[in-house]
């Protein structure tokens, strides 16, 4: 089974504030308070648009004209990534958000491998991530997608700061490919 991930457009910004909404919901449900400060929301979709104009935010389109997830490959994260990383060694995973509907198809996990295809084909070693410190349950998730924890920073203004990152090479759902029709482009 192969499905087509491709960039998003300033079209897709309610379809991709209606997936971040639901995460929202279920991560509070859940326990877990991530993004529901105040004005957050309002942030995320300024930066949104910036990393839909840029090319770098990716979505997966249902039958339907919704979204069943998106995913952005961000910049390095200078409040995290140091010069000792190399950080322009690795493709950067952010905004990794899969819709309700879709759990149990393994869409996070695919979503993660096109990002190692997409390193693979730019020759980076590597995929990264930052998530949110007190999110163990996030954290558990990388890890069983093959991710190794790097190390945790805590800038007194952010509250991500788990670190992680996998070998471009990985590969954890062989049997259910993304495929795109365009190529990032990261150099923007």
């Amino acid at each position: 089974m192969s499905q087509l991930i491709r960039p998003a457009t300033p079209a897709d910004s309610d379809a991709l504030m209606k997936l971040r909404i639901q995460a929202e919901e279920w991560l509070a449900s859940a326990g877990i308070d991530q993004w529901r400060s105040p004005g957050f929301r309002d942030r995320a979709l300024s930066k949104w648009k910036i990393d839909i104009a840029e090319g770098r935010t990716w979505v997966l389109p249902d039958e339907d004209g919704g979204l069943l997830g998106t995913i952005t490959l961000a910049r390095p994260d200078a409040d995290f990534w140091m010069r000792a990383d190399s950080p322009d060694s690795a493709v950067y995973v952010a905004k990794l958000i899969t819709a309700r509907s879709s759990a149990g198809q393994q869409l996070g996990g695919r979503m993660l491998d096109w990002a190692g295809a997409v390193a693979r084909e730019q020759q980076l070693p590597w995929v990264r991530l930052d998530v949110w410190r007190d999110n163990t349950a996030l954290q558990r998730y990388y890890l069983n997608e093959g991710f190794e924890h790097v190390r945790t920073e805590a800038p007194p203004h952010r509250l991500s700061g788990w670190m992680a990152q996998r070998p471009a090479s990985v590969v954890m759902h062989a049997d259910a490919p993304l495929h795109s029709s365009d190529t990032p482009d990261l150099a923007r």
